[in-house]
């Protein structure tokens, strides 16, 4: 009995751990299937199945002509599989003398051996992703790489892994770089400033992915969802303006050691944006694009170029007339505790205010306001709101900086806010914000939104366009406008930038210097530095761009906005002018309205006066000295004009008979060739581009 009840005892014990041990088998089942199954699936699903992300291509951003600003140009690191599926041991050690010769005689950095050493070492190793070459190789030499020994074989039997990674260039260099923007190196943060920024989800595209399952121990491609690549983004900026633009500006910052410098160029009409420079001095002598966009996020103190917009609302509000008086005096004036001076320090006496606005007289302006508006401060700045100073305009790209305008019974208003607002102190605007004030004058009243995308295209079709924006219809009546856009002419022919007048063409604008203080310690504690700046717009009689230039920090003892700016401004307009002859004549000799009679195009003058002698039409402006006349159809008769051309320089000949557009074109030293008949409706060589004697020029007639 003992036994058997020792052996029972065993064998209960022996199932129950069976009994034990199954349950816990059971519970061990249940865990992996219920708690940690969609774990187990899913690296199950990774060893026989994978998704691999196919980058879509980024957009590119163009100049208005198409030409590429910044575009993705994809480059290659170069791996190896060196224990690819199909790389047996006798096609490596066959071909890899050959490979390691054409390496070293492609990369010229290391001799064949050293190559081939590198190779059979890695071989070696089992190295799965071996890199080859340090450096990255292009498209066309991936191709000549490709058909190397081994290589040629395909990435399964010779294990070549070439890994594309795309690099965002700029093919014009700086040339408006801080407006195009810049990519963060982290690919997926996409755009970090300007136009990159701004407009990255039309960029970026979207990516693709292509799937693949492993079969046999091999990833077979099972599907493919195709990238979708980003949309190109087409700006207004003009390349060619944009270089003049740059190259005069540098000079200019170099000459006067400046710290920073803008210039922008703006259509009139519209509010495009044809070129826009933003220039700092990282060394002496050494300007860069890169660092900040002042024409856009640097707000501050204007300076006389505010003037426009006081002037503005004293003849608006029918304080003054042009031609009334008012005394400067020794060309200073006491205002409570300040003394407000002229930069003509003996002062102009008793002047008008026609020349009180084209000499500058920060006396005469301040006085007339204090005069009009000290009793209703509120009505002064009131009426500068009403042209929209005081507003951001809403750009295309981020950080347009706050304009300011100090409002009467703010916490920092005092007795002296008034007259130190009307010359443009006390208040604050960007380059771009003060620009769009010129810009309105030009424009018959009408502020225009600037903006710098034309559209967004995708497969070279149009899918989004821009169009132009008012911003404000009128920023005063049309009376107010001729009378400032006069005051405009004079501050060139005969006032403050009497050095930028050209005799070929009017410009209108204004000087401005002014004192900013450095950093945020105000004008006490940092100190000060000039900001030079001149701010217009030409053709003045039909004005086609306005532009404005600022230059902050000159400190070679040269600081006025006509000489350090002006200049500028003067390099970029004649430019600009002499490039574009249609620019003035596709006014001036377009088809009138029916009942305005005669019309013409233009031509040389002894012909002119021949064929208008015979017709018995009355002339206006026969007295001009010019071989070249542009026509103006007027009802029964036709205004002559003045038609320039710059030396040196390839004219614009379209328009003209085929006799007078090869007589001047030779004249230039042009060798010409004509095709077709009637007038010149085509030329092969650029307007405004350098002239080489005997260079080749074909026009086409039409």
């Amino acid at each position: 009995m003992t036994i058997k009840r020792d052996i029972t005892w065993r064998v209960g014990v022996i199932y129950l751990a069976l009994v034990v041990l199954a349950v816990v088998v059971f519970g061990k089942v249940v865990y992996l299937q219920v708690v940690e199954g969609p774990e187990w699936h899913a690296m199950e699903e990774k060893m026989t199945s994978q998704e691999r992300e196919i980058e879509a291509n980024r957009g590119n951003i163009l100049a208005s002509d198409g030409r590429k600003l910044a575009c993705s140009v994809p480059s290659y690191r170069l791996y190896m599989d060196m224990m690819a599926h199909g790389l047996t041991d006798e096609i490596f050690e066959d071909n890899v003398d050959s490979l390691g010769w054409y390496l070293s005689n492609f990369f010229k950095d290391k001799s064949a051996s050293a190559y081939k050493k590198s190779l059979k070492d890695a071989r070696q190793k089992g190295r799965r992703y071996y890199r080859i070459q340090r450096r990255r190789v292009s498209f066309t030499e991936l191709k000549k790489i490709k058909q190397f020994p081994i290589f040629r074989l395909g990435k399964n039997i010779g294990g070549f892994i070439p890994e594309q990674l795309d690099r965002r260039k700029k093919p014009f260099g700086i040339l408006a770089s801080r407006t195009i923007g810049k990519l963060y190196e982290e690919k997926e943060k996409g755009g970090m400033v300007g136009l990159e920024r701004a407009y990255n989800e039309e960029l970026k595209g979207q990516n693709g992915v292509n799937t693949f399952t492993r079969i046999s121990g091999r990833w077979i491609p099972e599907e493919i969802m195709p990238p979708r690549n980003g949309k190109d983004v087409m700006t207004s900026f003009d390349i060619e303006i944009q270089d003049v633009a740059e190259n005069s500006l540098r000079k200019q910052l170099i000459k006067h050691n400046a710290h920073h410098g803008v210039a922008i160029l703006m259509e009139v009409e519209t509010g495009a944006i044809k070129a826009l420079v933003n220039l700092h001095r990282k060394s002496e002598g050494n300007y860069i694009e890169d660092y900040f966009n002042y024409a856009i996020g640097e707000a501050t103190e204007p300076g006389s170029t505010f003037k426009l917009a006081s002037m503005i609302a004293a003849l608006e509000d029918g304080y003054i007339n042009l031609e009334d008086t008012i005394d400067t005096g020794k060309g200073y004036c006491k205002f409570y505790d300040r003394v407000m001076r002229d930069s003509h320090h003996s002062g102009f006496g008793k002047i008008t205010y026609r020349e009180v606005f084209e000499k500058s007289s920060n006396v005469g302006i301040s006085k007339m306001i204090v005069e009009h508006y000290k009793s209703d401060p509120k009505r002064y700045i009131n009426r500068i709101c009403s042209m929209g100073l005081d507003k951001k305009h809403g750009l295309q790209i981020k950080g347009e900086g706050d304009p300011f305008i100090k409002y009467p019974g703010s916490k920092t208003w005092s007795g002296v806010s008034l007259p130190w607002i009307s010359i443009g102190y006390e208040s604050k605007l960007t380059p771009l914000q003060t620009l769009a004030l010129y810009n309105a004058v030009a424009n018959n009243g009408k502020m225009m939104k600037p903006y710098f995308v034309n559209g967004i295209y995708e497969h070279g079709e149009l899918i989004k366009e821009y169009e132009p924006t008012v911003l404000n219809p009128s920023i005063c009546s049309l009376g107010t406008i001729e009378k400032v856009h006069d005051l405009l002419v004079g501050v060139v022919e005969h006032g403050t930038a009497k050095n930028i007048k050209n005799k070929d063409y009017l410009i209108a604008g204004k000087t401005g210097t002014a004192q900013i203080a450095k950093g945020r310690g105000g004008y006490k504690k940092g100190g000060v530095e000039y900001q030079a700046s001149f701010a217009g717009y030409f053709p003045a009689d039909r004005p086609k761009y306005s532009c404005i230039v600022v230059v902050n920090g000159p400190s070679n003892n040269v600081y006025y906005g006509n000489e350090v700016a002006g200049t500028v401004f003067k390099q970029i307009s004649d430019r600009v002018y002499a490039s574009g002859f249609d620019m003035l004549d596709e006014h001036a000799e377009e088809i009138p309205d029916e009942g305005i009679l005669p019309y013409s195009k233009g031509g040389k003058k002894e012909d002119l006066l021949t064929v208008f002698d015979r017709l018995n039409v009355t002339i206006e402006g026969d007295e001009v000295e010019s071989d070249w006349i542009s026509t103006k159809a007027q009802e029964h008769k036709v205004n002559f004009k003045r038609k320039s051309f710059a030396r040196g320089l390839v004219p614009n000949v379209k328009g003209m008979g085929a006799k007078d557009a090869v007589t001047l074109l030779e004249n230039m030293g042009l060798n010409v060739i004509v095709s077709g008949r009637g007038r010149v409706k085509e030329q092969s060589l650029t307007a405004g581009g350098r002239i080489k004697s005997g260079t080749r020029i074909i026009i086409k007639l039409g």
